[in-house]
């Protein structure tokens, strides 16, 4: 059974007996305010990409979709061996990529660091380890995959940072990883979040992130999402 198809069926259960709402209490993700990085070095170019990996990606693809500064958002998959990558492999387990997304960026307008910054505020939990939320397996992995020297300075440094300002009760287990090939995802998963904002999945698990962001980051955010689609 698809990911989808489970959780819409546990919803309709909890519906049923009227404990949806007790559900989607426990299950949201919670924002948490982290300082922002104190290395954030400028970037000397005009547009940036960098590769994020948070668990299930209709919800990371979401949340960066409402960053102002973000151009673009792409669903898809990274981190593997593999030639090629599709969700019926790579939900598997077995190929070693993980469901991420590709942004790219004004470095004008918004920087790595706040990018970073939104990640561990909003997007994942960084102490969830080979899973987020409802979703377990390496593919649901929270790693970092910077694509150039500067970003991985800036992630390694950060996450340094994160780690002795002890904000959450558990140890961080983020990655940080080598970027690789990254494959798009297929077109039903992509926007999904935009395209389908009352699927319980979406109301349980990601629409609490992207009201998280414009909560704690009100200069950050932009009402209207940059879609794959247009």
């Amino acid at each position: 059974m698809t990911r989808t198809r489970i959780v819409a069926a546990a919803a309709a259960l909890a519906l049923s007996i009227g404990l949806l709402g007790q559900i989607s209490a426990v299950s949201a993700e919670t924002a948490v305010r982290v300082p922002a990085p104190a290395l954030d070095p400028a970037s000397p170019v005009k547009t940036e990409t960098a590769i994020f990996a948070g668990g299930c990606f209709w919800g990371v693809q979401g949340v960066y979709q409402h960053v102002a500064g973000v151009t673009s958002a792409v669903s898809g998959y990274t981190g593997g061996t593999a030639r090629d990558a599709v969700y019926g492999t790579v939900s598997t387990g077995t190929t070693g990529h993980a469901e991420s997304v590709k942004v790219t960026f004004d470095p004008a307008k918004v920087s790595y660091g706040q990018l970073l910054q939104v990640y561990f505020s909003v997007v994942a939990d960084p102490t969830q380890l080979n899973r987020q939320g409802p979703d377990s397996g390496t593919q649901y992995r929270s790693a970092l995959f910077p694509t150039n020297a500067r970003q991985l300075e800036t992630a390694r440094a950060y996450l340094a940072q994160l780690g002795k300002a002890g904000i959450w009760p558990r140890p961080i287990v983020t990655r940080i990883e080598r970027a690789q090939a990254f494959f798009p995802a297929e077109g039903y998963h992509q926007d999904y979040l935009t395209r389908h904002p009352d699927a319980p999945y979406i109301r349980i698990n990601d629409a609490p992130k992207v009201a998280g962001l414009k909560a704690l980051y009100p200069k950050l955010w932009r009402e209207k999402p940059v879609l794959v689609r247009g």
